[in-house]
């Protein structure tokens, strides 16, 4: 009786596919000066009407143009691309380690990116705040009477000009709103895109391309902006402010309170959707593409 011996078996071995490598940390703060600089002059106008008495976008937008010509739709634009290169990229880099640290994946609850997203904000809005009040600022210059302009060149200008007439502390005006602003936005924006992107892929309609990165962030957009209205409010004025008690929470709120009603804080509601909606849209969708064109040069798309 002859044995028969085993024959070795013939299914290939299948290489574990390796590790995908972490995109750039400047992803981010690229794709969100890109979108700043189309809807710029969305939020100057978005700006101007929170700080000052304008009565409406349309009205805001007229003003601007008649007194600075079209090229004042762009007042200000060094100071955004100062805040979006110290703010987004930082907040971006933050929610991806935060991300990580959690253990955070496409398919984590809306709560745990909601987490990572509050901690992105706590350490973006502390980074990032010397670039706001200098945006914020630059922005807001030529709403107000000649005497009471700041008239920095420039966004380097503005912030050496803080620091030599008002001391280093100026370069935190506001940061406590400005800190939940980004803790609500952070939690609002990056969150709600991956948890709305997630589960649109769960259907049966969208797959991972830019008809999915464009409803996600369309919704991201709406969400974030409603959550951040009030301490967007608060934070353009108190930037805006300057003088003895004009940094107080408190003092800004009661004033407010006081001249406008509780609504004061969803003032520029409309003209922050406008921006805030394409400018969504316009981040995700490039940050992306930027992701996609990372992948082609590594050879991994």
């Amino acid at each position: 009786m002859s044995t028969q011996a085993a024959a070795p078996s013939s299914l290939p071995l299948v290489a574990s596919k390796p590790k995908k490598q972490p995109y750039p940390f400047y992803l981010g703060g690229v794709a969100a000066t890109i979108a700043a600089s189309i809807t710029h002059p969305l939020d100057l106008t978005k700006v101007r009407l929170q700080a000052s008495g304008d009565k409406g976008m349309v009205d805001s937008i007229k003003k601007t143009v008649r007194t600075a010509g079209v090229r004042g739709l762009f007042d200000g634009i060094t100071g955004t691309w100062m805040r979006q290169m110290s703010y987004s990229l930082c907040r971006f880099w933050a929610y991806d380690e935060s991300k990580r640290i959690l253990g955070a994946t496409p398919q984590s609850p809306a709560w745990v990116l909601a987490t990572a997203g509050v901690m992105a904000g706590s350490i973006a809005g502390v980074v990032g705040n010397p670039g706001e009040v200098v945006m914020v600022r630059l922005q807001g210059d030529f709403a107000k009477p000649p005497e009471k302009r700041f008239n920095y060149k420039h966004c380097f200008d503005a912030l050496f000009r803080m620091v030599r007439e008002e001391g280093p502390s100026s370069l935190l005006r506001g940061v406590g709103p400005n800190v939940f602003r980004s803790i609500l936005m952070n939690s609002s924006q990056l969150a709600s895109y991956d948890f709305f992107k997630a589960e649109l892929l769960k259907t049966k309609y969208f797959d991972d391309n830019i008809a999915c990165h464009f409803t996600a962030s369309f919704a991201a957009g709406t969400v974030a902006t409603t959550v951040c209205s009030p301490a967007d409010v608060l934070k353009s004025r108190i930037m805006n402010a300057s003088g003895p008690g004009s940094s107080s929470t408190i003092g800004v709120i009661r004033s407010s309170l006081a001249t406008e009603g509780p609504m004061f804080m969803f003032k520029g509601w409309l003209p922050a959707w406008s921006r805030l909606q394409p400018t969504t849209i316009l981040i995700f969708l490039t940050l992306e593409q930027l992701k996609q064109l990372v992948d082609w040069k590594r050879g991994s798309l």
